[in-house]
């Protein structure tokens, strides 16, 4: 059995933060059943070549269409709500007060409902009703603003902390709710701001602002050199490498590693405030080995000697990576045309339960399988209810 065998979610969400999360739970077992509007779907699905975007986020979903401007739309998604524990949305302002279908409007119909919701900024506040994606996020939340060079403009994050930050934390609020309810019988409503979801991210680089009485400044790859990243050969975009030797036992590793031993011992670099006055030194000795070595090479090399370090991975090396694909992390999957797909697969690993990772669903395609389901209807309901106009 999986972790959520019996969880089911009824998912209105699109683009990333809403679906990351409805993913997340679908591997760990729920049902998630995504509603879509019809003929166009998640705006997602037309975001990247062959559906890539739309796949990464919405594996192990039902997808069903309804027109829920429509009467019968509404009347039908109504309907299906008691069979659901979770509905989850992430809407842009006034959305769902205009589809009539907010936490009042869906407690009313079921009472012990967990609503979901993802808001840029929040339901209310001065910036509640501001439209918000990912990276606007990032900016609000004071991400940008410690990212990058220190004389260079601030700068965004290549992950998506605001979109897919934000569906991580929401799915764990969603678990705790569903807990929750076991013990009460209650549901509730749960809402998560992009804005608030990133800046959790940030605390340990705000924890040098005195508690907001001074601006944490951009430090670049880091301000201490054995602390930062070094060039590889054969010297392209991104052969380097990052070094962490926090402690001086890392220190003195590197030092070997690298064939300059007398360098541990030099006062000139004997703590943190020294290398940093003599960073262009220390650097210069470090970059003149790394620079002979590829990163993978000066990876292995200074890892197996006990200091952390990493080749800086390119999407292309993620996907190729001899220990990701040893563990099993890079997934590939069949999808419905018959093609493969490979992708990331889930990094929570559970030795009771384990779900298959299934491609995500071509729009529509379980809309009479769910809801005749649900509804109990026949085949003749069923048509009586598609030429009422409630799938579009």
């Amino acid at each position: 059995m999986a972790a959520l065998d019996g969880l089911r979610i009824l998912d209105l969400s699109q683009y990333e933060s809403g679906p990351s999360c409805t993913q997340a739970l679908a591997w760990l077992g729920a049902d998630v059943v995504k509603v879509e509007q019809p003929g166009i779907g998640d705006p997602g699905r037309a975001i990247g070549g062959l559906d890539d975007y739309f796949m990464m986020w919405n594996c192990n979903k039902r997808s069903v269409t309804l027109a829920l401007g429509t009467d019968a739309g509404h009347e039908t998604l109504l309907k299906m709500l008691p069979h659901y524990d979770v509905f989850l949305e992430n809407y842009g302002p006034g959305v769902v007060e205009k589809l009539k279908i907010d936490y009042q409007d869906l407690k009313a119909v079921h009472p012990e409902i967990i609503y979901a919701r993802v808001k840029g900024f929040g339901s209310d506040g001065p910036y509640s009703q501001y439209k918000c994606f990912d990276m606007v996020a990032q900016a609000a939340a004071g991400a940008f603003s410690v990212t990058g060079e220190a004389d260079g403009p601030p700068m965004r994050s290549g992950a998506t902390m605001g979109d897919t930050g934000t569906g991580t934390q929401l799915a764990m609020t969603i678990l705790a709710a569903y807990v929750q309810r076991l013990r009460t019988g209650e549901g509730q409503l749960i809402e998560l701001s992009m804005q608030e979801a990133v800046t959790y991210y940030l605390r340990t680089i705000f924890s040098g602002s005195a508690q907001g009485q001074r601006v944490v400044n951009r430090m670049g790859n880091g301000v201490d050199p054995l602390m930062t990243l070094y060039p590889c050969a054969p010297g392209g975009a991104n052969d380097y490498v990052f070094i962490m030797a926090l402690t001086p036992r890392m220190w003195e590793m590197v030092t070997k590693i690298i064939g300059r031993e007398e360098l541990f011992v030099d006062p000139r670099f004997a703590d943190p405030a020294l290398r940093i006055e003599n960073w262009d030194l220390l650097y210069d000795e470090i970059s003149a080995w790394t620079s002979r070595h590829d990163k993978h090479e000066a990876m292995k090399m200074l890892a197996e000697a006990g200091v952390p370090v990493s080749a800086t991975m390119t999407s292309a090396d993620v996907y190729n990576d001899p220990h990701l694909l040893a563990r099993g992390f890079i997934e590939e999957i069949e999808t419905e045309s018959g093609d493969t797909f490979r992708m990331p697969g889930f990094p929570a690993k559970m030795s009771k339960s384990s779900v298959a990772i299934e491609a995500a669903s071509t729009l529509g395609v379980h809309t009479q399988e769910v809801i005749s389901a649900d509804l109990g209807l026949s085949g003749t309901e069923f048509d009586a209810l598609s030429n009422s106009g409630a799938f579009g």
